[in-house]
């Protein structure tokens, strides 16, 4: 089958060349190859100035990231057979690193498979898809992971942002199987069922699993507090590893039921408590109170999604980080976290000094962390790495 092509300017084939992933508008040949000419999710030769094949692409014709690369070899086109291969090849690492089937099987691009995210559940498995490329194979994707997995059930959870950006339906169905509305997971040994239809993203976040995983030596027999607590993998985490006491702040009333429920999954409801409500207005409340914490957790979403919220967002982290050092005894810990692509760790770095300084307080990282290894990072991509967390020891000067 010969398939159109597309066709790159002279000297902007250098980032393919290093091993990225991306095409941008701006770099393509359009008197030569139009891209109005291509169907959202079409799959085409990449091409160099002179005609020298790069690999096989799908398309995005309307946006700024208007192609990406799923294939160098261009006999090797998106369907069944290569989704079976690149899943098993991400299996395989997965396998390697846990010994429960839980963790996030497949992360887009640093997979090959741009576009494409796979968590897993034990026996059940949450897709999303997020460009017209593999919308377009999404039944042959489904097909690849029960013959690779043979899983009880497959849910697309296709309700993310980025589908609306690229004029995508949004929908969440079950495409294999049943799936029910919670799903049982464990990590670091601890419990937890995630709601995977109506949850955010896919449910679950397995990305600070690592970082979680930290909090053990902080935590035993202290009072911690959680903020944007979600369904409780940080405030649970370290209740099970034997914190004194910890509340959990959120927004969400359903998450907060699922805190508690996640709580006593693991016997330690007894120790938890949560407060429903903006995570601003909580902080300015239990400092009005006279609360003191020895361990707060700051993993709020994501306050930088687009350059433009750059200003705004650092400001918005400098805010919650100073309000959360206020909060901690003399000899407090603050773990950090942001989930901003955009948010470099330097940057978070000097925020976190600069709220210390503000209060007059000794800041110093005693650890700093990143996303777990089922989240691994494409070096030619920095967008593929988007987790930090800084473990902070904060004392009186």
């Amino acid at each position: 089958m010969t398939l159109p092509s597309l066709r790159l300017k002279s000297n902007s084939d250098r980032r393919i060349k290093a091993g990225h992933l991306w095409v941008f508008s701006n770099e393509v040949d359009t008197a030569q190859t139009p891209l109005t000419a291509f169907e959202p999710g079409q799959e085409v030769q990449l091409e160099s100035a002179t005609g020298k094949p790069f690999g096989l692409v799908t398309m995005s014709p309307t946006n700024l990231i208007c192609a990406r690369m799923h294939s160098r070899d261009t006999g090797t086109p998106l369907n069944k057979s290569l989704l079976v291969h690149r899943v098993q090849v991400a299996l395989s690492l997965r396998e390697k690193l846990f010994d429960k089937p839980f963790y996030r099987l497949v992360y887009g691009d640093a997979d090959l498979l741009p576009g494409l995210v796979v968590d897993r559940f034990g026996d059940y498995l949450v897709v999303q898809i997020a460009t017209p490329g593999m919308e377009r194979v999404r039944g042959e994707i489904v097909e690849a992971l029960v013959q690779v997995l043979k899983p009880l059930g497959v849910l697309f959870k296709n309700d993310s942002g980025a589908r609306k950006a690229e004029d995508l339906a949004s929908y969440v169905e079950a495409a294999h199987g049943e799936v029910p509305e919670r799903v049982a997971l464990e990590e670091n040994g601890v419990q937890f069922e995630a709601p995977v239809w109506e949850g955010q993203k896919t449910g679950w976040f397995y990305d600070h699993r690592m970082n979680r995983a930290r909090l053990a030596p902080y935590v035993k027999g202290k009072r911690v507090l959680d903020l944007y607590s979600y369904i409780g993998g940080w405030g649970v985490q370290a209740a099970a590893f034997g914190a004194s006491d910890v509340m959990c702040v959120d927004s969400s009333a359903p998450a907060l039921d699922l805190v508690e429920h996640n709580a006593g999954l693991n016997g330690v409801a007894d120790r938890m408590s949560v407060v429903e409500g903006d995570v601003m207005d909580a902080l300015r409340e239990l400092k009005s109170a006279g609360e003191k914490f020895d361990v707060v957790i700051a993993d709020p979403p994501a306050f930088i999604k687009k350059r433009k919220d750059q200003r705004n967002g650092e400001a918005a982290y400098r805010r919650l980080n100073e309000q959360a050092i206020r909060l901690l005894n003399k000899d407090g810990i603050l773990v950090s976290a942001s989930c901003s692509m955009h948010l470099a760790e330097d940057t978070l770095r000097d925020i976190l000094l600069a709220s210390s300084r503000h209060l007059d307080r000794h800041l110093v990282i005693t650890e700093r962390g990143f996303q777990g290894p089922d989240h691994p990072l494409h070096p030619a991509i920095p967008e593929t790495g988007y987790i930090k967390s800084l473990f902070c020891r904060v004392l009186p000067v």
